[in-house]
């Protein structure tokens, strides 16, 4: 059985790499892709560590970052998460697993944006026509994920996507990929995910009707026939995850947790991203990690996280986290977190 696992863990990997190394390129392919808010960090506990989580993948959040680590979730667990992004963007984000034992775990979840609606301007009226519309991005995912054995773990998460903008909608479907293996080498853990390998994304609707007029060097003919503009599919934003994670100080009252992770994205230059957390009682928490690492006029930089856990009941657990990262020019985002487990 070992020797079969060990196979599995070997395939996968290569795969990944192979996967991984395909769209590497010396060219950014930045802002051609679809669904960019698939790739925001979700959970403020992942964001406060440098988004270096692939490895630790502890709490409901691994839905998004390696559907592999809902094993490590005992019983129910529950995450909401908000983020304050850029541009006066809100991103909602809920997951909740269960864990069915030698069955495996399942979990769903759901992210949602949120803005204030914007005028409608034309050439002939930039001060607006006095017409609003919003933009609106949102995902569904349900996810398995099962231990092969007591140190290697496998997740599955299919979701679908949508997205809209005043008049225009898309849709996709996609699944992400995730895989945990616990080595011998002190506990140390490596994983590794893809996400968002799926279809690709066109946007339809009645924003793209026009009138036309075929043949306007003529007189007497049809010049109001009604006509759609072509619109093009795109890709959704294919990421690659390596990551490691070691606990050099694990102690009753204190432990400290490290993590890299290399990330492969489709749209952009490859990246490392790191964390660190220390952990005092299992009670507070204190988070500091470093962003997008060697990544070519990156924005985002160093980032902070605190947070505080409590248990309730005697057997309900409930942590608030929260996250603040750098933007540079664009100035921060943060994130708060509630995650209750039972």
């Amino acid at each position: 059985m070992k020797i079969r696992v060990y196979h599995i863990a070997i395939i996968l990997f290569s795969a990944s790499i192979i996967t991984a190394q395909s769209f590497v390129t010396n060219v950014s392919k930045k802002g051609t892709s679809a669904a960019a808010f698939l790739s925001i960090a979700q959970g403020a506990k992942a964001a406060g560590m440098g988004s270096a989580f692939v490895a630790i993948s502890d709490d409901p959040s691994a839905i998004y970052w390696n559907p592999s680590g809902l094993t490590d979730i005992q019983g129910v667990g529950v995450i909401f998460d908000h983020t304050k992004w850029i541009a006066d963007i809100n991103y909602n984000f809920f997951a909740a697993s269960y864990n069915m034992g030698n069955f495996g775990s399942v979990g769903i979840s759901f992210l949602t944006s949120s803005m204030d609606d914007m005028p409608v301007t034309t050439i002939l009226e930039p001060e607006g026509t006095g017409e609003t519309f919003n933009v609106s991005d949102a995902m569904f995912s349900i996810a398995y994920a099962i231990n092969l054995t007591n140190n290697f773990a496998i997740g599955f998460n299919g979701k679908f996507i949508h997205q809209k903008i005043w008049k225009m909608g898309g849709s996709a479907f996609a699944l992400d990929i995730g895989v945990k293996y616990i080595t011998p080498f002190d506990g140390a853990i490596l994983a590794m995910s893809i996400s968002n390998f799926g279809t690709k994304m066109k946007m339809d609707g009645t924003s793209a009707l026009v009138l036309y007029d075929p043949d306007p060097q003529s007189s007497g003919n049809n010049n109001q026939i009604p006509a759609y503009l072509q619109t093009d599919n795109w890709e959704l934003p294919l990421n690659f995850r390596v990551g490691i994670a070691y606990q050099p100080i694990s102690s009753n009252n204190h432990k400290v947790t490290l993590a890299v992770d290399a990330i492969h994205p489709s749209d952009n230059y490859e990246s490392v991203n790191a964390g660190i957390e220390y952990s005092f009682s299992d009670i507070f928490f204190l988070r500091g990690g470093f962003k997008s690492l060697f990544l070519q006029d990156s924005e985002e930089s160093f980032t902070f996280g605190v947070g505080i856990k409590q248990l309730l009941l005697g057997n309900v657990s409930v942590q608030v986290d929260y996250a603040y990262g750098d933007f540079g020019r664009l100035k921060n985002i943060q994130k708060l977190s509630l995650n209750i487990s039972f």
